[in-house]
């Protein structure tokens, strides 16, 4: 299918961001960036999406940054996975793990199609006025001072140009040179396997799951995927060669044990060489990194693209609010430290994962995934495994929210819950999509508004702050009709939040601050002090509300 983008002939002296990549996680950020307004320009240097085998797995965070960046529901095909079933040829099935059902408005696990939901983020694209993309452009250097970045991009079809840019995000992928560019080491360790990855269609016994056979000869993740595919990975034993791998003959011979040649028609086959990188930090300067150019996961637990997208989600706000001077500079360190412990975290259950995938003998086998049969005897270790308690929660211990804890079940740091809610028009949507691209206040029970000073609430509007009640279902008493919204599920009354709560929310959903709905106007003051909100805002703010005060006793 053609690429839904063309190549931009001329490229702008100056943006506000520069996004170099457009995979999956670059054109996640140039959508979020729109969404902002903020001016931004995006490059790639391939002119066409790259088809080979690659992400296949995302969970309902993922989905929920992507519905965050304007993606709808149907939007790209997907799989919602029931369950994902470990087996070993010695102890049978000694892994079962529970993805049926949803979390957050979305199904717990899916697979893709990769092009497909690349087509669509870029369609999406389309719909904002403050991005520009280039195809076949590719970035040869940048130099920065304090104020921008000057990034040299040389055209596929020749010549070169230079853009400043105020940031730049290189989402450029495992071999990334804009890590190069800035001297990032990238440490962890290569995998001495080398993998097949096989995707074909027409199996004539589809799997609804994700299945791991677990055998040391030559371990085999099997899956299903959208449009009639599934997936196969063979790992490869020592002297077998990717040509020998990648051919007809030997594709056939390994999918016999599922489908005979005629059956089957291989779609797209590639050898890799999987790795468990990090870098020693996301940024330096004015230059970021996001997706697999910060880490890279092995595959076994899906979280690989996941975690660029979590990537996303945390940074293109902090420089949208930055760039809009709606908060200084400073919280851009907090990108750091919100998101590099927890993409450490999910590389290394990715390699305890892999260990499990592929032992090393037929004892090892026997012993670990015997002993895990034996352990989900028990109720609790069952349901610890099972229920993915291993998986590692995206709550942050350190960065941008107010420390301390509240009295309600929010955690600051942490994910605000999404749930159904109904407008006073009656209309139904997720909550996210009320929230918006906003700091929002919102009222549990009560409106927030209503308990704001004039200063506190000219100064969080100003700040790119919005306010939203969130009433239980039925409620009668207490609605602002205006920005009410009626808690459907119970997700927020009362399982989140008692009644008269409040709470502030990132636009990436994280839980900036909380506490009772009275104390709504020392909430906004100490939120909009960590994001370094210009001081003589709240000044500025009474000025106006004395003048307007004035003007009406005129």
């Amino acid at each position: 299918m053609e690429d839904p983008l063309k190549a931009t002939v001329e490229l702008p002296a100056s943006v506000d961001v520069l996004v170099v990549g457009l995979g999956p996680v670059g054109a996640t950020i140039a959508n979020l960036l729109g969404c902002y307004g903020v001016q931004a320009l995006a490059i790639d240097r391939a002119t066409e999406i790259f088809m080979a085998p690659r992400a296949i797995v995302l969970d309902n965070e993922a989905l929920r940054i992507l519905q965050m960046a304007g993606l709808e529901e149907r939007e790209f095909d997907k799989i919602a996975i029931p369950y994902v079933r470990m087996r070993c040829p010695y102890a049978g099935e000694f892994g079962r793990i529970n993805t049926l059902g949803g979390i957050d408005g979305h199904p717990k696990l899916v697979t893709f199609h990769q092009p497909g939901l690349e087509r669509a983020l870029r369609r999406r694209l389309g719909a904002h006025g403050s991005i520009r993309v280039a195809l076949g452009v590719t970035l040869t250097g940048l130099v920065q001072n304090a104020e921008s970045v000057t990034a040299s991009l040389e055209h596929e079809g020749g010549g070169s140009c230079a853009v400043t840019a105020r940031y730049i995000v290189g989402a450029d992928g495992a071999s990334s040179h804009v890590r190069q560019l800035i001297g990032e080491e990238f440490e962890g360790k290569t995998f001495a396997e080398d993998w097949l990855i096989v995707d074909a269609c027409k199996a004539p016994r589809p799997i609804d799951h994700i299945e791991f056979l677990c055998d040391h000869r030559r371990p085999v993740p099997h899956m299903t995927a959208p449009g009639g595919r599934e997936r196969w990975e063979f790992m490869l034993q020592p002297g077998e060669t990717r040509e020998e791998m990648e051919s007809e003959a030997r594709i056939r011979e390994l999918l016999a044990p599922w489908a005979s040649a005629e059956q089957l028609v291989v779609e797209r086959k590639a050898v890799y060489r999987f790795h468990a990188r990090a870098v020693k930090a996301f940024s330096r300067g004015r230059v970021f990194l996001a997706g697999d150019a910060a880490h890279i996961t092995p595959p076994f637990v899906g979280q690989g693209l996941v975690a660029g997208l979590r990537d996303a989600a945390n940074l293109c706000w902090k420089l949208a609010w930055v760039i809009q001077g709606h908060a200084e500079s400073s919280i851009l360190d907090s990108y750091d430290q919100e998101r590099r412990p927890h993409a450490k975290a999910m590389i290394k259950l990715a390699k305890g994962i892999g260990k499990l995938v592929m032992p090393r003998s037929a004892i090892i086998a026997i012993l670990t995934h015997g002993l895990l049969r034996l352990a989900r005897l028990t109720p609790q270790l069952r349901a610890y495994f099972d229920e993915l308690g291993m998986k590692p929660k995206n709550v942050f211990r350190r960065g941008l929210f107010v420390k301390g804890r509240s009295g309600a079940k929010l955690v600051r740091g942490a994910l605000l819950a999404q749930g159904w809610v109904r407008g006073a028009d009656g209309n139904t949507t997720l909550s996210d999509d009320v929230l918006g691209p906003a700091l929002t206040l919102i009222g549990f029970g009560l409106d927030a508004e209503a308990e704001l000073d004039e200063p506190a609430y000219r100064a969080f509007t100003a700040a790119g702050g919005r306010i939203v009640q969130i009433a239980h279902r039925g409620q009668q008493l207490h609605l602002v009709r205006e920005h009410c919204w009626e808690d459907l599920e119970g997700v927020f009354l009362p399982r989140s939040v008692p009644f008269g709560w409040a709470a502030i929310v990132r636009p990436d959903r994280t839980i900036l601050h909380d506490g009772p709905v009275a104390e709504a106007s020392r909430l906004v003051r100490e939120s909009l002090a960590l994001l370094g909100t210009p001081p003589d805002s709240y000044a500025n703010a009474a000025r106006a509300a004395q003048h307007s005060v004035e003007s009406l006793s005129l």
